[in-house]
């Protein structure tokens, strides 16, 4: 009897045992991390923040988050690798230039002159026709665009006042990496040379390059108007922003957490492109009336659309995003 009653005990011990672990797992919080490479002034980080803000009130169940900010866990180029690897960083918001590797389309949503200005990068969001470059990137890099920021217009910012194509002749400027801005930015018969983001105001202080691109908050958060205080109003391009999630991480989330996420991505990128396309015109002013940055009216931007034409047609041809070209054309 004392036996089979020790018996009875040892089996009750180790089913404890062996279950504890999986009651403690089902209990567990879960945490998502995510990265930017700004402040919390920046639009990115505010569109993250409200991410974040709308996870929690879609999913009403406990989760943690944790933002890395400042570029504390490096460069976009590195949270996309981290998300594909399904480690380290869950989501963040990444330029399509560095998803490249995985998807040759990508860049081709953020190469000059692809969209005429802000509401026509939003009407083309909103009719879903970046879909099927979203679902080759999805495929092969296993990062699922949730949402699509951005809608900031990208003007030159240089070391010396510049009105036109003959005087941007031969200009040493930055550019992304995705060889579309290489390519756009010779034809139109700069110099152009890749650098990372992070390097561009030494760069210039240097003298290694003379000028780069961005929009008004990027221009602004990292200070580029110290070096380079002359905004060539060329409006060459306007930024559109993918807020991504690791499918590593979605799939192995609750099926009520995925769906949060999801929606919560949509309704923090158009959060998000309303803030940066809403300050865009605001920030530049305010640093001109501070003294700070120059504004100089571009002369030839209908010329320098012109001849990156034939480029973004060859371009897309080779990237297969012919089609996409022409229905982003057509709206």
């Amino acid at each position: 009897m004392k036996r089979r009653t020790l018996l009875k005990g040892i089996a009750a011990s180790a089913a404890t045992t062996v279950f504890a672990p999986a009651i403690g797992q089902a209990q567990a919080v879960p945490t998502l991390v995510g990265a930017v490479q700004f402040n919390d002034a920046h639009p990115f980080t505010q569109g993250l923040l409200k991410f974040e803000e709308r996870v929690k009130a879609l999913y009403n169940k406990p989760i943690n988050f944790t933002l890395h900010k400042d570029s504390s866990l490096g460069l976009e180029k590195q949270y996309f690798e981290y998300m594909a690897q399904g480690k380290n960083v869950d989501y963040a918001i990444v330029s399509p230039a560095h998803m490249s590797t995985f998807a040759k389309a990508a860049p081709f949503i953020d190469a000059p002159f692809v969209f005429r200005d802000f509401p026509h990068m939003e009407a083309v969001v909103n009719k879903g026709l970046l879909t099927p470059i979203a679902d080759e990137i999805e495929k092969k890099a296993g990062v699922r665009l949730i949402g699509y920021g951005g809608g900031g217009v990208r003007n030159l910012f240089a070391n010396k006042p510049m009105k036109n194509l003959a005087e941007i002749k031969g200009l040493k400027v930055r550019v992304q990496g995705a060889p579309i801005w290489s390519r756009s930015f010779s034809a139109i018969g700069m110099s152009p040379t890749v650098i990372a983001y992070n390097e561009i105001y030494n760069a210039i202080q240097n003298n290694v390059i003379a000028a780069a691109e961005n929009e008004a908050a990027g221009i602004e958060q990292m200070k580029f108007y110290e070096v380079a205080p002359n905004i060539l109003m060329t409006q060459h391009a306007v930024s559109i922003r993918p807020i991504c999630f690791s499918m590593k991480t979605l799939t192995s989330l609750p099926k009520d957490l995925q769906e949060a996420v999801i929606q919560a991505g949509k309704e923090a990128a158009d959060y998000e492109r309303k803030i940066e396309s809403g300050s865009d015109s605001e920030i530049l002013a305010r640093l001109e009336a501070a003294g700070r940055l120059k504004r100089i009216p571009f002369e030839d931007r209908a010329a320098m659309q012109k001849l990156a034409e034939p480029v973004m047609l060859a371009y897309a041809k080779e990237v297969d995003a012919s089609g996409i070209q022409t229905a982003i054309a057509g709206v």
